[in-house]
Parts: C-alpha cells; sequence; structure tokens
C-alpha cells in the first residue's frame, strides 16, 4: 500500500509534456456537451410543431438523453479507470456523434427520444473521465488553472448553443441542432487521439451489472411515473405505479450496496454533511435551471413571437450571470463561509423565481431580462460554492467517485425537474384553457391553430393559460430554492474555503488503507 500511495504522488506531480495540448483536446471535448445542453431547448418550439409532439413528448426528449447519462455516469466512469480513461472518451465521443446524426433523420418522437438516450450514453464516458485526466497530467501548481479551463470550456457552451441553434434555425429545420454536433465531435476526436494521454487505474473497482440495471431501470421507471402526470394526473394507477416501482427499484440499490464490502457506489458519502448539504446545494439549482430552460424558450416562442435565433439571444442574461457569479463566489465563500454564502445564493433564485411568476402576457424583454439575470446570478453563487462543500470532503482516493455521485444527482434532479414542473406546467395551462382538442396538448399547437384558423381570442387566451402556467413553475422552483437555502442553512457546518470540515479520522484511514496507483500511459 505504501508503495501505491508513492505511486499516486509521483504520478500527480510530474508534468505532461503536452499538458496544455491535452487541456485543449479536453474542453473541446466538453464543449460539445456544454452546446447540446441548451441547444435543444430552444429547439423544442419548432420539433413540437414539426412532429406533433405534446408536452409529455418533449420532457422524454429532454429526459431521455438525461436519464442515461444519470444511470451510466459511476459505470463509465469504472470503465475508464479500468480500460484507459482515453479510449473511453474517444468511444463517449464516437457514439455522441453517431447517434446526434441519427437524430439529424429522426422523423418521429420516437427515434428523436432514441437518438438522444444514446447520446446520453455517449455524454456520459465524456464528463467524469474529462475530469478524471487532468490530475494525471498537471502537476499541483498548475492543476486548479487548468480545471478552471476545464469549467469555463463547459460553462461556454451554455450561452454559446442558444445562439448557434437559433441561428440555424432561422434558416434551417430543427434536425441542423442535431447535424451541428457532428463536425465539432470530429474536431474533439482528432483533438483527442492526437493530445491525451492514456490513463488508467489498474486498481478500478469492478462494475456490478445488477447495481447497473437496478438503477438505470429505477430511474426510468420514476421519470416515467412523474411525466405520465402530466396526462393522467398524479392520482391514476399508472403514475402512483411507476413511481413506486422506481423508488422501490433505486431503494434495492441503495440496500444492495450498503451491504456489499467493496461498493460500485459509495453511500456512505453521505454521512458526512459537508457532502450531503453540499450535493443539496449543488442539485437544487440545477433543478431550478432545468425548469427555466424548459418553459422560457416556449414563452419566448409561443407568446412573445420571437424566432429560434431571437429567442436564443434572449436566454443569455441566465448564463451571463451565472459567468459572473463565477467570479466572486470564491471571495465570498473565503469571507463568509459556505453557510452564509450558499443560503444567499438559494435566496436570490427564490426572488428571481418569484419576480418571474409576476409575469403577464403584455410584459416586455426588459422585465425578462433582469428575473433572468438574477437566477442566473443565484445559480453561481448558490452552485458553486455547493461543489466547493462537496470537494472538501473528498479525499484523492475518493474524489473521482464522490464527484460521480453528485454529478449523478445533479442530472436526476434535471430528469425529475423537468418531468415534475412539465407536469405542473401542463395541468395549470390545460385548467386556464376553457378549450379542447389539440389546442390543450400545448401552447405551440395553441398557437399554429389560432393562426391558422384566424381566431385571435384563441391566440390571447393560450398565451394568457401558458404564462400563468409558467409563473406557477416559476413559484414552485422559488419554493424549492428557499426551502434548500433553510436545510443549507441549519444543518451545513460553518466552514470557510480550506476549513471545511474534513472526513472523521477512521473514514481517513481507510482511504489510505484503499489507495491505489493511478497508472498513466504518456502517449
Amino acid at each position: 500500500m505504501a508503495q501505491a500511495g508513492a505511486t499516486t504522488t509521483d504520478t500527480a506531480q510530474q508534468a505532461h509534456p503536452r499538458r496544455w495540448w491535452a487541456l485543449a483536446a479536453l474542453a473541446a471535448s466538453v464543449l460539445v456537451l456544454g452546446l447540446d445542453s441548451t441547444v435543444l431547448n430552444v429547439a423544442l418550439p419548432s420539433m413540437a410543431t414539426a412532429l406533433g409532439a405534446d408536452n409529455g413528448d418533449l420532457q422524454w426528449i429532454v429526459d431521455g438523453y438525461v436519464v442515461v447519462f444519470a444511470a451510466a455516469l459511476v459505470p463509465a466512469g469504472l470503465l475508464g479507470d479500468r480500460f484507459g480513461r482515453k479510449r473511453l472518451i474517444v468511444a463517449g465521443l464516437a457514439l455522441f456523434g453517431t447517434a446526434s446524426l441519427l437524430g439529424v433523420f429522426a422523423g418521429s418522437v420516437g427515434e428523436v427520444i432514441a437518438a438522444r438516450a444514446a447520446m446520453g450514453a455517449g455524454a456520459a464516458l465524456v464528463t467524469p473521465l474529462s475530469m478524471s485526466i487532468l490530475p494525471s497530467v498537471f502537476p499541483p501548481e498548475e492543476r486548479s488553472k487548468a480545471i478552471g479551463v476545464w469549467a469555463a470550456a463547459t460553462a461556454l457552451g451554455l450561452p454559446l448553443g442558444p445562439i448557434v441553434g437559433g441561428a440555424l434555425l432561422e434558416h434551417f429545420w430543427w434536425g441542423s441542432v442535431f447535424l451541428m454536433n457532428v463536425p465539432l465531435v470530429v474536431a474533439a476526436i482528432v483533438a483527442a487521439t492526437l493530445w491525451l494521454p492514456e490513463s488508467r487505474d489498474p486498481a478500478a473497482k469492478k462494475i456490478d451489472p445488477v447495481t447497473s440495471v437496478l438503477a438505470a431501470g429505477g430511474l426510468a421507471v420514476l421519470v416515467f411515473g412523474a411525466n405520465e402526470a402530466a396526462r393522467r394526473g398524479w392520482t391514476d394507477l399508472v403514475v402512483l405505479g411507476g413511481i413506486a416501482a422506481g423508488l422501490a427499484l433505486i431503494g434495492a440499490v441503495v440496500l444492495r450496496e450498503t451491504r456489499r464490502s467493496v461498493a460500485m457506489i459509495d453511500f456512505s458519502l453521505f454521512r458526512n454533511r459537508n457532502f450531503l448539504w453540499g450535493s443539496l446545494a449543488a442539485v437544487v439549482p440545477s433543478f431550478v435551471m432545468v425548469g427555466v430552460l424548459f418553459v422560457l424558450p416556449q414563452r419566448l416562442a409561443a407568446v412573445d413571437g420571437q424566432g429560434a435565433f431571437g429567442t436564443g439571444v434572449r436566454l443569455l442574461p441566465l448564463m451571463g450571470g451565472l459567468l459572473a457569479s463565477a467570479g466572486v463566489s470564491a471571495p465570498l465563500v473565503a469571507r463568509f463561509g459556505f453557510r452564509g454564502v450558499i443560503p444567499t445564493g438559494m435566496l436570490l433564485l427564490a426572488a428571481g423565481a418569484f419576480l418571474g411568476a409576476t409575469g403577464s402576457p403584455s410584459d416586455g424583454y426588459a422585465f425578462t431580462a433582469v428575473w433572468l439575470g438574477i437566477i442566473g446570478f443565484g445559480l453561481g453563487v448558490a452552485m458553486i460554492p455547493g461543489m466547493d462543500a462537496v470537494l472538501a470532503t473528498l479525499s484523492p482516493e475518493r474524489a473521482g467517485v464522490g464527484s460521480a455521485l453528485m454529478q449523478t444527482l445533479e442530472q436526476v434532479a434535471g430528469a425529475l425537474g423537468v418531468a415534475m414542473l412539465g407536469s405542473i406546467l401542463a395541468g395549470a395551462y390545460t385548467g386556464r384553457l376553457d378549450v379542447s382538442g389539440p389546442a390543450n396538448d400545448s401552447v405551440a399547437s395553441a398557437v399554429e391553430i389560432a393562426q391558422r384558423t384566424g381566431d385571435p381570442a384563441l391566440l390571447a387566451h393560450a398565451r394568457d393559460a401558458f404564462v400563468h402556467g409558467m409563473d406557477v413553475v416559476l413559484i414552485a422552483c422559488g419554493i424549492a430554492a428557499i426551502v434548500a437555502g433553510a436545510l443549507v442553512a441549519a444543518f451545513l457546518p460553518g466552514s470557510k474555503g480550506q476549513g471545511a470540515e474534513q472526513a472523521p479520522a477512521a473514514e481517513a484511514a481507510e482511504d489510505a488503507a484503499s489507495g491505489s496507483a493511478s497508472e498513466t500511459v504518456h502517449a
């Protein structure tokens, strides 16, 4: 064990001669995923019209990606550790690009959902492994800078997605948002092949097929039940049965993993208060963000009459607020501690959501930009310190497992957020709209029918009903942020930056005893 620990230290301190080129390859890889994560939201109104998709279909187009991504994160990390991270990153990019190409030629909602699910599997290979390569090629004095570049590349894709996607949709059909991924993926594969070193962990844990199947099945069934609530209502037996079955499968995963001597998913991390409440601080903002990105593009398109490009540009205040807060969160934590900063971010989230919930169909864009910017700033002030609080508790041997678990929680929150908030939107929209037929399916359908039949009353009524539904969604987001902020303020240790609560001594001793070498093969 002593030799293994020494090897780990030597590897971490050795600077790879092509490390900055390797970082460029990793940045290109995650930039592709960042672009795709927001470009689809801009395309949702066009897809609803072209494919005849209702709110439930749109939810599954989003969730088909997120559920597979969340379920595959931990197995993907273990596969990369065992068989080589570079190899699996290239394979993930290839799968993502191939699935994008299938999405280009999809002719039905089911085909789009299948393509999105395959894209989620490819993204799950790229995301955790791209981060895990950094410590093997950068020495400690350069590692923070490298992680910052990696994170910036991920964030850069968020505002670029709506802009690029909106420009494409102004001139081409909705499938072009998938087509744009292909050349970007090819460039990322070339960069990864040329510049990334290969690295692996010869002592990586084995993947447990039973746990993997139970986790994936539980997530899929749980989200299915929540999605069906939009059509059937929350008291329907299919909905209740789906939710109960999903929770039972996830409960079986927890029970199985906590009883195994060598667990694939390390649930013992939740015994640490920083990890538990820091994870909540990262998860709830993700929940709010996916909710805003689900409803706002539909409002901008169907209510405000914006085209795809205009919709994309008008989402920029959210991303601008997020990027602005990234520069101030660390100094704030150093001065006031996690417990002082994170609840403040949650309050900003809630304030932006509640302000947005006072909107009406006649609001100008300036009002939307204000509350959207507040939400974006609150996202960064809450989420970035939340991640810091989590990472501060993880020893080097557990950093990969803990980070993958936190990312899984964020993706589950995103999937359930779209499902639950989408159900809330559909219920509020149809409850306010006093008509029957296709106009009830989505606001995009109602607007199309009203414009085709020349019915201004239906058009105004549908827009009013959708804004009412969006206001209810924003209120739900604000309440979630308030509750999360109160819990963090009550239970997160009042620590500052490096003074974060450390794992118990017994856990640290266990980590030291179980540490293993990370073998790096320089390409």
